[in-house]
């Protein structure tokens, strides 16, 4: 078997349940299965004490409450250990002033990164690239988004994101670009002919039989 195969990272698939872990973290030891019933943001950063990490690791503390309010909770890794985790983030607090509520896994055996994924050997030999998962209260994958690590994630897009995830399954309904809460959702476009007939007549917003949007 060619080397390079087995070096392959492992890729979760969207819409099937996300890898199981336990592991040790800045607040005692997390499993997947201890989230059951709320959504999770788990999050992976190159390093300790890097600024660009530093700045993510702030704004998601200073969202903490709003994923909070979405029944939402965060989780950050990286392949560095409990001590520099720990001293990392009495760090944060000591000169920036801010305090990081949510567990960060300590992740040095890799176990955890690989499975999800999180190790590109092009990115970095040893690091956790920029990885973001968002995982349902059943434990299945519904979003991830990989960032490079010379660039810092935008927290408000996660915000966004879990809230759209919610609303569409809620809803039943599709979410446009750039969709906030309060904006006109998308109607799953008819399944055949004849919807596709009766659509104009049923009272959305159309510019077509197959776009057509409502208010909720």
């Amino acid at each position: 078997m060619n080397a390079d195969m087995n070096t392959t990272p492992s890729m979760p698939r969207i819409n099937e349940p996300a890898p199981a872990f336990e592991a040790r973290t800045t607040h005692g030891v997390r499993k997947l299965e201890d989230y059951r019933g709320k959504w999770l943001v788990l999050f992976s950063h190159p390093a300790d004490f890097t600024p660009v990490c530093t700045t993510e690791f702030m704004a998601f503390a200073k969202r903490h409450a709003d994923f909070q309010a979405l029944n939402c909770e965060l989780l950050g890794l990286s392949i560095d250990s409990y001590y520099s985790h720990v001293a990392w983030v009495r760090n944060i607090k000591e000169k920036f002033g801010v305090e990081i509520p949510f567990p960060i896994i300590e992740d040095l055996s890799m176990q955890v990164a690989k499975a999800y994924g999180m190790i590109h050997p092009g990115a970095a030999d040893t690091s956790a690239v920029r990885a973001t998962f968002i995982i349902d209260p059943e434990g299945v994958l519904r979003a991830m988004v990989y960032y490079p690590m010379s660039n810092g994630r935008s927290i408000d897009e996660f915000v966004r994101l879990v809230t759209a995830l919610q609303t569409s399954d809620a809803n039943g309904v599709a979410t446009p670009e750039a969709w906030q809460p309060g904006d006109k959702v998308i109607v799953p476009p008819p399944a055949d002919m004849e919807a596709a007939e009766a659509r104009l007549d049923e009272g959305y917003e159309c510019t077509d039989w197959y776009f057509c949007k409502k208010q909720l």
